[in-house]
């Protein structure tokens, strides 16, 4: 019973997160940090989250709060203003790049149709949220969520970048 009512508010929320402004919003990553203090400990949460239309526009966000609906809601409001288009090739990224971030590093591949997202849970957030659907990706150097996925940003930035050099160079 109870078990059911959960599913059902999860649902609930998924709707609503997809109907409101028609992005998608996915939490990559929920963290509670505690401080100690003279009667206790205090806890805190922030989350990490993705938003994204499934077109080409992405943005990443981290909130802070007391409690975790309040750090999710202001995640989405950050991931909200720090949204950028990607660079797309049908349902693929257009060329081979690798995003840094910290320590983490973050190999981006195009991949044929009908591959899939080949990545692990940080970047296929980011992935799923900017509508790439055909990719091949590893992530080096940390396991980190919030610098891997930081990283995939870089990545998909600096493809866009690519993308405008090698169109001056051939002068279009």
């Amino acid at each position: 019973m109870a078990e059911e009512r959960r599913e059902r508010k999860t649902r609930e929320r998924k709707k609503d997160a997809e109907s409101s402004s028609g992005l998608k919003e996915k939490v990559v990553f929920l963290n509670r940090v505690a401080k100690v203090v003279k009667g206790g400990k205090r806890f805190g949460f922030s989350a990490l989250v993705v938003v994204g239309d499934e077109k080409g526009q992405v943005g990443v966000g981290i909130g802070k709060a007391k409690e975790v609906p309040s750090a999710i809601a202001k995640g989405i409001e950050l991931a909200k203003k720090s949204m950028i288009t990607v660079a797309m090739n049908n349902s693929t990224v257009p060329c081979f790049y690798v995003g840094h971030f910290g320590a983490g590093r973050v190999i981006l591949k195009p991949a044929a149709p009908g591959t899939g997202i080949v990545a692990g849970a940080p970047v296929r957030a980011v992935m799923e949220a900017v509508g790439i659907r055909d990719i091949l990706t590893k992530t080096i150097g940390t396991n980190n969520p919030i610098n891997v996925v930081y990283a995939t940003m870089e990545g998909l930035k600096a493809m866009k970048n690519i993308i405008a050099k090698v169109e001056l160079r051939k002068g279009k």
